[in-house]
């Protein structure tokens, strides 16, 4: 379900230099300053299926430098491992997708207990 995805979203402000991780699910918008940062949706592809893509839907809005209504500067598809397919095109802020936690169904049967997210085996306490 969409409501227990989480995704990361980084934001870069090129005027200072300093980049921010955003961690938000769908339906959640986040500013900073005068960005403001909506997230609809987030996806990866399912542990055993290649190539691994991981993408989020995210909307961008800047609030001009003399006030005024924020514009909407991107709306779309934004995917960590093909970043220039699809471009947040400003000249102050950058915004790309660096992860989207999920589940996937079945997943915790036949990884036995691993990780939601990457299938990987559960972490196990340390005998005493």
């Amino acid at each position: 379900p969409m409501n227990e995805r989480v995704a990361t979203i980084g934001v870069l402000n090129k005027r200072n230099n300093i980049a921010r991780d955003l961690t938000m699910k769908p339906g959640e918008t986040r500013r900073l300053g005068d960005v403001v940062v909506a997230l609809k949706a987030c996806e990866r592809t399912a542990p055993w299926e290649m190539p691994q893509e991981t993408g989020a839907f995210v909307q961008v809005f800047v609030q001009p430098a003399r006030g005024g209504d924020f514009a909407r500067v991107f709306s779309g598809w934004l995917f960590r491992e093909s970043p220039s397919l699809n471009v947040v095109e400003h000249p102050i802020y950058d915004v790309w997708v660096k992860d989207c936690t999920m589940r996937f169904p079945g997943e915790e049967a036949s990884s036995g207990g691993g990780s939601p997210a990457t299938g990987a085996p559960a972490a196990r306490p340390a005998p005493t």
